[in-house]
């Protein structure tokens, strides 16, 4: 069976993270749209989560999209344990279909043909990247994982990117979080490439457990919890805040772009996964992930110009009106 799936360019544990990493696309697509709608009935009735508040505590359809969205992250955390992040990672773009394609139909949220032809960019590029992706290196102990994060080059990647997200969180949220969108994607993000490492460190941990070698005993098992935990619920807060403030079909491919492009990052600087690789499969993998970012700015650009037609159409009207009614006080005067 493995030499079959060699022969066929994935191998068996691939082909695992493979079919996990769909499963939590189709999930995480879904959550999106359940906790926007309870986001939604929430700031209807109390203050919205893009201005701190946590009314949506109470909607009972925002817990629908967090459990289904558990649900999702869970696929995604057992699928890391059986395939690299540069596989796993940029899988989620058929969150971005499922996402797209629902809050059109169900949110009234506009999507044109070319955001549609961004959405296939993204599924192509993705192909390209699973076709290319490099073998998961083999890992006996959560002990091997803490010496590949304590390198210099991956502390020094660390140390930039909670530099970076502390100043987005305390000088640039608070002044420009309601108008710029990659504020709060970027935290998102930036923390996201941090807490995927560490899940896939656990994951191994878990992988190698369940194989009779407890990973439990080691002090750096409890240290990635940590970092997950941390992570995890930094993302969720301000992933809601995105969500409640911006377009889901906006957040949707932004968010997977940047959080697929620094997870790729992080994985390459810690597991060193173009290790070994012939510079022929680099170029086509960075030439999917180009063809996935493209992809995301087309649908962007697509939802932006949705949104500038709908305001000059606004306008118009309003204009039109205003004209119409000093016409008709014109006449009555004559």
């Amino acid at each position: 069976m493995a030499e079959d799936l060699e022969a066929g360019f994935i191998s068996e544990d691939n082909l695992k993270g493979l079919v996990l990493a769909l499963s939590s696309s189709l999930f995480i697509g879904v959550s999106f749209i359940l906790k926007k709608k309870g986001l939604r009935r929430a700031g209807a009735s109390g203050v919205r989560a893009g201005v701190g508040g946590y009314s949506y505590l109470y909607e009972p359809l925002w817990w629908l999209g967090l459990l289904t969205m558990v649900i999702g992250e869970v696929a995604n955390f057992i699928a890391y344990a059986f395939s690299p992040a540069i596989l796993v990672t940029p899988l989620g773009a058929l969150s971005i279909i499922v996402s797209a394609a629902l809050a059109h139909v169900i949110l009234n949220e506009r999507l044109a043909a070319l955001g549609t032809l961004g959405c296939f960019m993204c599924i192509v590029g993705s192909i390209a990247l699973v076709v290319q992706a490099p073998q998961e290196q083999s890992i006996t102990s959560v002990a091997e994982v803490w010496e590949l994060a304590t390198q210099p080059a991956f502390l020094g990647y660390t140390a930039i990117v909670v530099v970076t997200v502390l100043i987005l969180v305390f000088y640039f949220a608070p002044r420009s979080g309601q108008t710029h969108v990659m504020v709060y994607v970027g935290i998102c993000s930036l923390m996201g490439s941090l807490s995927v490492m560490s899940v896939k460190a656990l994951g191994i941990g878990i992988k190698l457990t369940f194989e009779g070698e407890n990973q439990f005993l080691y002090s750096q098992t409890w240290l990635f919890v940590m970092v997950v935990t941390i992570c995890v619920l930094t993302q969720m807060n301000y992933l809601n805040k995105a969500l409640d403030t911006f377009n889901t079909a906006v957040v949707s491919p932004i968010y997977y772009v940047m959080f697929t492009s620094f997870t790729i990052l992080a994985s390459v600087i810690m597991f060193k996964d173009w290790a070994g690789q012939y510079a022929a499969k680099i170029i086509s993998e960075i030439c999917g992930f180009m063809t996935i970012l493209s992809g995301t700015i087309l649908l962007h650009a697509t939802m932006d110009l949705g949104d500038s037609r709908m305001s000059g159409m606004c306008m118009y009207s309003s204009l039109s009106s205003s004209l119409s009614a000093r016409l008709t006080n014109g006449a009555t005067d004559a």
